[in-house]
């Protein structure tokens, strides 16, 4: 109601409080009648300490709502100033302020349980460590049933602790602090596991976290390798079988036109020497095929160098530009003068660039205007040097097989040579990726990490 609200309230009192004291003035300064004088100023200061009460409540409900959303309080509630207070709609916003906040503070209770649900119930390890300066005080503040399994360890709540039961894993964990991932090997309850680990440090609130997530990927690698195998039995059988078949037909022929016989005639020789030069020549494709194997297997290891991009650039330039003259290819190496400067044996990259496009002349060969671009870019933390070409480009079916020793879809090609070029990328901490679009050409793109 009316005489509820402040405002009314406020000014009702003012006017008392100013007649009161303009009373009190008049009777000092013309009367006499001080029991009179003295009643009128107690009223006078009772009326004021009533005003100082009533701003104060008001100011203490506000400095109690308040506390109540720094604390999170949601036991408070105005229900009765709403109806018999002087700020009816100022408490009704408090009232539904405080529901909010408590609503929002439930929303977000309910949703970090789903989260932790879900992370407990992943394959992945994942630990949370909540980082300070004192490392025995450092608190795990994640823990999930997976991590422990892995580690076979229980859930410690410190990571001093975790680091003195398994101080190798740890150690892994630490030289990648700032951010990265890593493949380690750890022998638990003398099993062996190969983790695949990623550590991100995060802030939250002023609070530094760091998360380390891994997951056992032994049994994935074994079945890759497994596949790999089997693909690399499958090819060096068919190679084998091309070349031991004839050797063993021919062997026969041989054995059966020289068996009980003295002398041969003049077209028996002729048919002798045929067969066995088609034998020498199987015996070298297949010395060959060995000689390919050992090349593969038995790489040199890098010679790690300063080497600018654009130095690599023209090098590979000047070495292979007479070569596609002479096939009428036009080759375009831009950026020759970069100032980048990364971490390579210069050697085994120039030989990585020239299998790429020495690939590239002869899959534009059949190219109206038969075009390869070198160039490289730049991004993030990686350093791409991209070889490209206008030529027939790489079924999808093929894409997953080029790098398969001696798979080749090239006419007297080894089908060692993009095997050859990966295996210098990881030497060197990178990769090869490959794009191609069947009948509109491909890029092949060396992936060098960048700091």
């Amino acid at each position: 109601m009316f005489y509820q609200r402040f405002t009314f309230r406020l000014i009702s009192r003012l006017l008392v409080i100013n007649l009161l004291g303009y009373l009190l003035f008049y009777l000092i300064k013309n009367t006499q009648l001080w029991f009179t004088i003295i009643g009128v100023a107690l009223i006078l200061l009772c009326t004021i300490i009533s005003l100082w009460f009533y701003i104060n409540e008001i100011r203490s409900d506000i400095n109690r709502f308040i506390l109540a959303v720094k604390t999170r309080d949601h036991t408070l509630n105005f229900k009765n100033k709403v109806t018999k207070g002087s700020f009816p709609e100022l408490y009704e916003s408090f009232g539904d302020i405080l529901q909010v906040h408590k609503q929002i503070r439930l929303e977000q209770e309910a949703m970090f349980q789903l989260i932790k649900t879900i992370l407990e119930q992943v394959p992945v390890g994942v630990i949370v460590v909540n980082n300070t300066n004192e490392e025995e005080n450092e608190e795990v503040a994640f823990f999930n049933q997976a991590a422990s399994n892995l580690l076979g360890v229980p859930a410690y709540k410190y990571w001093h602790r975790l680091k003195q039961h398994l101080p190798g894993f740890a150690t892994e964990v630490e030289q990648i602090l700032t951010g990265g991932k890593r493949f380690l090997e750890l022998k638990i309850q003398d099993k062996l596991i190969q983790l695949s680990t990623e550590v991100i440090p995060l802030n939250l609130y002023g609070k530094n976290y760091t998360i380390i997530s891994f997951q056992n990927i032994k049994d994935e690698i074994e079945q890759k390798e497994t596949e790999a195998w089997n693909r690399l039995i499958g090819v060096i059988s068919h190679e084998i079988l091309n070349s031991i078949t004839p050797i063993s037909s021919l062997s026969d022929t041989i054995n059966k036109m020289v068996t009980d016989k003295k002398n041969l005639t003049e077209d028996e020789m002729d048919d002798l020497k045929t067969a066995l030069q088609t034998i020498q020549r199987r015996s070298s494709g297949l010395l060959d095929f060995v000689k390919d194997y050992r090349l593969i297997a038995e790489l040199p290891t890098p010679n790690l160098e300063s080497h600018t991009i654009g130095e690599i650039l023209k090098h590979i330039k000047v070495l292979m530009q007479p070569f596609a003259k002479v096939k009428n290819v036009v080759l375009d190496v831009e950026q020759t003068s970069s100032k980048i400067t990364i971490q390579l044996d210069l050697k085994l990259i120039e030989q990585v660039l020239i299998n790429l496009i020495t690939n590239s002349i002869y899959a534009v060969e059949n190219s109206n205007q038969p075009y390869i671009n070198v160039n490289y870019r730049l991004e993030n933390t990686k350093v791409y040097i991209d070889v490209t070409d206008n030529g027939k480009g790489i079924d999808a079916d093929d894409l997953e097989k080029i790098f398969v020793p001696f798979y080749t879809t090239r006419k007297n090609g080894s089908g060692i040579g993009l095997t050859i070029s990966r295996n210098i990328m990881k030497m060197h901490r990178g990769s090869i990726e490959v794009i191609s679009t069947p009948g509109e050409g491909t890029t092949f793109s060396l992936v060098f990490n960048y700091v």
